[in-house]
C-alpha cells in the first residue's frame, strides 16, 4: 500500500507519498479500507519531530480515518468485512490502509457521508471525554471554547449548545467569529482585540494555549470552575497562583487522548456512540469541513494547518 510517510523532521515538503508495507491485522484489530484521514495540529508536531507515536503505533502520521472494514482479526466483535465505519487511532491514518483495535471503530452516523465522517473521531472523542466525562459540564452552565474555529472548537459549540450550556469563545479572525455565531456560539472575543479574562466567564474553559493562557483563564473561571488543558500552542511552564484557585475553588485538569491505552479509548468511544452520535445523526451537530485535500498532497494541507486561516477541519481524501 502507499502511506505517507515523514522522510526527517521538518516543513510539509517533509511528508512523503511512498510504498510501505500492508498491515495485517493483529489480535482484536480490523484492517480498514481508507476513504479519508482528518488532519490534526498533532501531526503537525509529529512532522517536526516533537511529538513520536506511541509504542506499537504505526509510524505514519494520522489520529482518525473513515473507511470500509477489510479485515478482521481474531477476537474482533461487532464489525465485519464491508462495513462503513470511522475510527479513532494512535497514528497511522494518512495511508491506504489502517490497522486498529476494534474498540475504536465507530459506526459512520446517519446523515453523514463516508468521506466527512472523517472529520468526527478525534473532536468528537476530545470534546465529548473531557468537557463533559471529565469536567461534568451541567445543562445551563457556561462553556469557554479557545480556538474556536479549530475542528475541536466548532464541535464543542455545537454540542454544548445541543445539550443546552452557554457558550463563548475566542477567535483571531473576524470571519472565524462570523462563523461560530452561526454555529450557536453565544459570545466571541477577539483575543487580537482584548484579554478575553475582561470580559468572558465561564464554568468549563477547554484550553488548547497551555501556559501562555493559564493566568487568564483562572481569571475567568467562575466559582467551582473547571479548567481542561489539551494543548500545549502557548508553551508548557507558567506560574500558578494557587491563592486565586483555591479561592476560586477551581481545579485544573491536563489530558491527552492519543496514548490512552485501547480499552480507556474504548469506552470513551462508546459512550460518544450512546451520547453524541444520536445529536449528530439528527443534524444537531454537523462537521464542519474546510477543505478536501488528495492525501498523496499531504504537504499542502499541512501548509493550510500552518497559516491558521482554516475554519474547521481539513480533511485527507483518497
Amino acid at each position: 500500500m502507499r502511506a505517507i510517510d515523514i522522510t526527517s523532521p521538518g516543513g510539509p515538503e517533509a511528508l512523503e507519498w511512498r510504498e510501505v508495507p500492508d498491515p495485517r491485522p493483529e489480535q482484536g484489530e480490523v484492517v480498514v479500507e481508507v476513504a479519508a484521514a482528518g488532519v490534526n495540529r498533532a501531526d503537525v508536531h509529529q512532522r517536526r519531530g516533537r511529538y513520536d507515536p506511541p509504542p506499537g503505533a504505526p509510524a505514519y502520521p494520522g489520529l482518525e480515518v473513515s473507511g470500509v472494514v477489510a479485515e478482521v482479526g481474531d477476537g474482533v466483535e461487532g464489525f465485519e468485512p464491508g462495513d462503513r465505519v470511522c475510527a479513532l487511532l494512535a497514528g497511522g491514518g494518512y495511508a491506504e490502509r489502517v490497522a486498529v483495535p476494534w474498540q475504536q471503530l465507530m459506526p459512520v452516523p446517519d446523515g453523514v457521508s463516508l468521506v466527512r465522517a472523517a472529520a468526527l473521531p478525534e473532536v468528537a472523542c476530545t470534546v465529548w471525554s473531557n468537557v463533559f466525562m471529565l469536567a461534568r459540564l451541567r445543562r445551563g452552565e457556561t462553556l469557554l471554547v479557545h480556538g474556536g474555529a479549530s475542528g475541536i472548537g466548532t464541535f464543542a459549540v455545537q454540542l454544548a449548545k445541543a445539550l443546552g450550556s452557554r457558550v463563548v469563545t475566542t477567535v483571531g479572525l473576524a470571519e472565524k467569529a462570523r462563523r461560530l455565531i452561526e454555529l450557536g456560539a453565544d459570545e466571541v472575543v477577539n483575543y487580537r482585540e482584548e484579554d478575553f479574562a475582561d470580559r468572558l466567564r465561564a464554568d468549563v474553559i477547554l484550553d488548547i494555549i497551555g501556559a501562555g493562557y493559564l493566568a487568564a483563564n483562572i481569571r475567568a473561571l467562575n466559582t467551582g470552575g473547571r479548567l481542561v488543558i489539551i494543548g500545549l500552542q502557548g508553551g508548557a511552564k507558567a506560574e500558578l497562583d494557587l491563592g486565586a484557585l483555591l479561592a476560586k475553588r477551581a481545579s485544573v485538569h491536563g489530558t491527552t487522548l492519543r496514548a490512552r491505552p485501547a480499552d480507556e479509548k474504548g469506552a470513551i468511544v462508546r459512550s460518544v456512540v450512546d451520547n453524541v452520535w444520536p445529536l449528530v445523526s439528527a443534524g444537531a451537530i454537523r462537521p464542519v469541513v474546510y477543505a478536501e485535500v488528495p492525501m498523496a498532497e499531504a504537504a499542502d494541507a499541512h501548509r493550510m494547518l500552518d497559516s491558521g486561516d482554516h475554519i474547521g477541519k481539513i480533511l485527507l481524501v483518497r
